[in-house]
């Protein structure tokens, strides 16, 4: 079971690993975004209106920054900016507003903050960072190390993907990708034995999680090897699937 949403085209790795070894891939997040309700973003006291831009890393921040925009009967205005670190992020803003390229900047490729901060720091605006619950925190450190006018809001978080009580769980690998996806697992399953149930876990942070929760952890990356959970994945049944 891979913690994640169903690939959207046919050509995912993991549908080449399925006919590759004769398994079956189910994909089942562990966790789901959910928005904050208007009542609880008031909590924080925030005025979108008093920021000249926004600062965009995902388009589930874009998603959650306009339907919050609405539920608040907040109109913005055309001349509001928008910063966000790729190209392909920005272009998603066409969803919700229309496009002109004097008020939309972008970074690189690589979708990290640092390399909008040459941009952002070009510009004398007053900056509002949408985020989720479980932000990192070495994105607003960066931010104040640049001296940049900005303001984290929290409009979206991350919960429990909980299990029905008639819900099938009879899987040979759980495969995660943030201890979220842990701390949902054992909150399904607070009496969860792991036996011969392998675990794939991709990032560091989630590796730690899955240890720290003392189960025990079969497959690990990005590594220098292996740097593809898929990848991972696929030696380690090249590996083992025969013995099983």
């Amino acid at each position: 079971m891979v913690s994640q949403p169903k690939p959207t085209t046919e050509k995912s790795p993991y549908y080449d690993i399925a006919q590759k070894y004769g398994v079956e891939v189910v994909f089942r997040p562990f966790i789901k975004v959910e928005g904050l309700t208007s009542k609880e973003f008031r909590q924080q006291k925030i005025s979108i209106l008093d920021y000249t831009a926004i600062i965009f890393t995902s388009r589930t921040a874009i998603d959650h920054f306009f339907t919050l925009c609405k539920s608040l009967r907040v109109t913005i205005p055309d001349t509001m900016k928008y910063f966000c670190t790729t190209e392909n992020i920005s272009l998603y803003l066409q969803k919700y507003i229309v496009y002109r390229k004097r008020k939309i900047h972008h970074g690189t490729k690589s979708n990290k903050i640092e390399d909008l901060m040459p941009i952002l720091a070009k510009y004398n605006e007053k900056y509002l960072f949408p985020v989720s619950d479980v932000h990192k925190d070495e994105e607003t450190t960066l931010l104040e190390q640049h001296k940049i006018n900005c303001t984290n809001a929290v409009m979206y978080r991350t919960v429990s993907n909980d299990f029905t009580p008639d819900e099938a769980f009879d899987y040979d690998m759980l495969v995660f990708f943030s201890p979220a996806g842990i701390a949902s697992l054992l909150k399904n399953f607070p009496n969860f034995e792991q036996g011969d149930i392998s675990i794939a876990c991709f990032g560091p942070t989630t590796a730690k999680a899955a240890k720290e929760a003392g189960l025990r952890l079969d497959i690990e990356a990005p590594t220098p090897e292996m740097p593809s959970i898929t990848g991972a994945i696929d030696m380690y049944l090249k590996q083992n699937h025969k013995k099983k």
